[in-house]
């Protein structure tokens, strides 16, 4: 008797080690709540950027307090595979060209950022996202051309969810390289 409860208590004791194991690999699932709340994120980047609202600091409301900026688009920040631009909303609000810029000398100023084909999966930290990024007038009213995209990480707070790390990529960057072509940046 005394060897059939030592057999059923480690048969036991595996399983349940066996069975959290599982559970820890898997992901938390995302409500449709909280996936329609990370496209909003998205969808408020363009515009809030675009428009320089709130003096910039409606754009870097959208990240967290210690929110990152990475450039791995430009040829100094691809050289250097990735380079932060801004960390924190001080820095993130000057980036969308407010804060002590004051909205006075945007970059893009007759461009409309959009962002299409959001792709976001749960991660053990609260989620992640990849998203096309497309500009309309960067060389005048009819031009749309594809800037890359974005690879995001995003975080639930108590003010709802925010990106912790935007990062902004060449096109290429989710190309298969049997598929690229000269012009995928």
């Amino acid at each position: 008797m005394l060897r059939k409860t030592i057999l059923f208590v480690a048969a036991f004791g595996l399983g349940a080690a066996t069975l959290a194991v599982i559970q820890a690999q898997q992901r938390p699932a995302l409500t449709a709540l909280d996936y329609f709340e990370i496209q909003q994120l998205a969808n408020k980047y363009g515009l809030y950027i675009d428009t320089c609202s709130n003096n910039g600091y409606d754009y870097a409301d959208l990240y967290t307090r210690d929110g990152v900026f990475v450039d791995n688009f430009t040829e100094e920040g691809y050289g250097k595979h990735g380079l932060t631009r801004a960390t924190g909303r001080e820095q993130l609000a000057a980036a969308a060209g407010g804060g002590a810029l004051g909205c006075k000398s945007v970059g893009w100023k007759d461009w409309t950022h959009m962002t299409v084909n959001h792709v976001i999966e749960p991660s053990a930290t609260g989620a992640t996202g990849k998203v096309w990024s497309v500009v309309i007038g960067e060389k005048g009213a009819r031009d749309i051309q594809r800037f890359g995209g974005y690879e995001d990480v995003y975080v639930k707070t108590a003010a709802g969810w925010r990106i912790a790390k935007r990062t902004h990529v060449r096109t290429k960057a989710w190309h298969n390289p049997l598929l690229q072509t000269p012009d995928l940046n």
